[in-house]
Parts: structure tokens; C-alpha cells; sequence
């Protein structure tokens, strides 16, 4: 599992990187959405979960219902939810045309479906997520903490206060979404969450943790070097 001092969670959607990633047991779980699963490539939902799913038993798996109306949205994550015990079902904050999903994230928690609230980015909400999860159903609340940096606002603040928040529900986890470069594992851990969800082309980044500059410095000249030379520049 991962050496960091927070779980870390793959998020993508790539068969052979996921189960790569399991078999190496570098990563505590895994995240994915329609949106990753159509950059790559995936075209039957159900399939690819699946197979998944039976070589990845014995960690988080989080999958994400994609219809917009409750009443579906509750059959489809019923039947997410069956695929698996390790299955966590990704519900958004908000239907897309803004009406809160609390209702339904209440009564999933209340039938013991594992939760993982997806698409928060505002206080209010994860204030929102509290009250509608029930005590002792285990769930991830996600806050986009990446979005909101992109946003010029520093999401540490933000991730500590939702972390404060969520402390008297003690069967949910806060989890820092939308990772945008390795660093962002340290803040996370600064702002006490739980989870970060890290792509699989950052997660090769953390191999230079903790690494000497002055080295990396001198790799970083040679192959500026190096490639000046392979593409045959001359001046």
C-alpha cells in the first residue's frame, strides 16, 4: 500500500494501470467517472466494472451512477452496489440542473449502500453530506479541492474546515479530489484529510519524493543535452 502518511487512491480509468497499480499494491483504492471512463475508451460500463472488479476485491472501488433522475439514480447505484463489498457508489452533490441529491444520499445510507459523495466544492455542501449520511455506513466525501484551487482560492483552508465538519461523523472519510500535481499528497495530509485521489501519470511522480535536488538539477541538464543531440540541432 502507499508510503504516505493519507490514502491514496488511483483515479482513471485505464484497465492495465489499475490493475498494475493492485498487483504492486502501491495505491489503497481506486476512483473512477463516466467522464475518465470515456477518455478511455470505455464504451460498456457494466463490462468493464466488472472485470475489474473480480481481480480487485480486497480494496475500494469507487464507481459513479450517470442517469439524472433520483428515482433511476437509486436503481442504477442498488445495482453498483451489488457488484461488490468493495464497491463505494459515486453519487454528485447536485443533479445537473442543481437540485440536491441529500435526499437520496440519505436513503442509500439508510439501506447500508457505501457511499462516495462526489462534485462538492463548497462548505455548505459537505454540511449538507453530514446530515444526510447515516451513522455507521461507511462513506467518502469528496471535495474537489483541485477545482477550487483552480478557482485562485487555496483549498488547505477549505479541506481542514470540511475535515472539522465531518469529525462527529466518524463512518465517513474526507477525501481531496481533483489531485493536480504530486504535491498536492502533502497538502492533503496538512489538511488532515482522510483520502487524495492522484491520476496514474502523477502517481509516477511520487517516485521523486524526497529525492536530492542538486541531482535532479544534473539529470534535468543531461536531458536537455541529450535531446538537443538527438534532434540534431545546430546553430
Amino acid at each position: 500500500m502507499s508510503k504516505h502518511n493519507i490514502k491514496i487512491f488511483a483515479d482513471g480509468a485505464d484497465r492495465a494501470g489499475i490493475l498494475a497499480l493492485y498487483e504492486t499494491r502501491q495505491v489503497d483504492g481506486f476512483t473512477t467517472n463516466p467522464t475518465l471512463m470515456r477518455k478511455a475508451g470505455v464504451t460498456d460500463y457494466e463490462s468493464f466494472a466488472r472485470d475489474i472488479l473480480q481481480v480487485v476485491r480486497d480494496v475500494p472501488v469507487s464507481l459513479e451512477v450517470f442517469s439524472d433522475e433520483f428515482a433511476d439514480m437509486r436503481r442504477q447505484a442498488l445495482e453498483i452496489a451489488g457488484w461488490g463489498e468493495n464497491v463505494y457508489v459515486k453519487i454528485p452533490i447536485t443533479t445537473t440542473d442543481g437540485a440536491s441529491s441529500a435526499v437520496l444520499i440519505r436513503g442509500l445510507s439508510q439501506e447500508r449502500v457505501k457511499l462516495n459523495v462526489t462534485a462538492i466544492l463548497t462548505l455548505d455542501q459537505v454540511y449538507e453530506v453530514r446530515e444526510a449520511l447515516i451513522p455507521g455506513t461507511p462513506a467518502v466525501v469528496s471535495v474537489f479541492a483541485g477545482r477550487i484551487a483552480d478557482t485562485g482560492v487555496d483549498p488547505i483552508p477549505v479541506m481542514r474546515r470540511a475535515k472539522e465538519i465531518l469529525a462527529p461523523l466518524t463512518s465517513a472519510e474526507l477525501l481531496w479530489a481533483s489531485c493536480r500535481e504530486a504535491l498536492n499528497i502533502r497538502h492533503a495530509e496538512r489538511a488532515g484529510c482522510d483520502i487524495i485521489t492522484v491520476g496514474h501519470d502523477i502517481l509516477k511522480k511520487t517516485s521523486l519524493f524526497g529525492k536530492d535536488l542538486t541531482e535532479l538539477s544534473l539529470e534535468t541538464v543531461r536531458m536537455f543535452h541529450q535531446d538537443a543531440m538527438a534532434a540534431g540541432f545546430r546553430l
